[in-house]
């Protein structure tokens, strides 16, 4: 284990990791700061869907 956390590959790992988790940090923001306009383009879809 203690080898696993010292490879350089473990350590690519985490970066990725942490970049996917700013990026879902920043999308859930987006969502939250755009969430009316979201609820009204979802809404038109569905009302032209039926």
């Amino acid at each position: 284990m203690v080898q696993f956390l010292k490879s350089e590959e473990a350590q690519g790992l985490v970066e990725y990791a942490l970049i996917i988790a700013v990026i879902a940090i920043a999308v859930i923001v987006a969502m939250v700061f755009f969430r009316d306009q979201l609820i009204n383009y979802f809404s038109n879809i569905g009302n032209n869907l039926t």
